[in-house]
């Protein structure tokens, strides 16, 4: 029960992160309520810090229930998966704006020049890409049950996440992101 009720946890929180990431969303809080986007994509970054840290209080509070035996390999592995993935999200953002993103600049309501070097030359989504590799690294490190749904939650959410940001990018850039995702994988550079 404690595995499934983190789940649905994890469910809601890509459920909210989908939503207010949606252009209909941010359209209604625009023009019913008059919210700057600056205002709501720094309402959004607090509200979803702080159900991703009780996602992961919750998940403290679950019996461990090992699934996969640690050893040095193991161990090894894990620190390499969540080592990439870590330098990848940095990379990635150095990038990007991310005061901009999180809503902490004066300057969100305007809509940054569409990034395509660096990382986002080889894959679409290099903040997604290294997310994933840190929650490998962690399921590999901890090897727990929670460890797994917070993976496999995090699988299953990805094509999601993708196809709603995607919407996004071509209603912000049109042409020049259809481009772009003719020449550029989402995930895998080498697909």
């Amino acid at each position: 029960m404690d595995y499934l009720l983190l789940a649905l946890s994890w469910g809601l929180f890509y459920t909210l992160h989908s939503s207010f990431a949606g252009s209909k969303l941010k359209r209604f809080f625009r023009g019913k309520i008059g919210m700057t986007i600056k205002w709501y994509r720094l309402s959004y970054s607090i509200i979803s810090s702080l159900f991703f840290l009780g996602i992961l209080f919750q998940s403290a509070l679950i019996p461990t229930y090992q699934i996969l035996s640690k050893g040095s390999i193991t161990e090894y592995l894990a620190y390499v998966f969540a080592g990439f993935g870590t330098i990848i999200m940095v990379k990635s953002t150095k990038q990007i704006s991310l005061s901009r993103f999180l809503g902490l600049s004066s300057k969100s309501d305007q809509i940054d020049e569409l990034v395509v070097s660096g990382l986002y030359s080889k894959i679409r989504h290099p903040l997604y890409a290294g997310l994933v590799l840190i929650f490998i690294g962690y399921f590999l490190f901890a090897g727990t049950a929670a460890a797994a749904v917070h993976l496999i939650c995090l699988a299953l959410y990805i094509p999601i996440g993708i196809y709603f940001e995607e919407k996004n990018l071509i209603a912000s850039y049109g042409q020049s992101y259809r481009d772009y995702q003719e020449k550029v994988p989402p995930f895998f550079p080498w697909i």
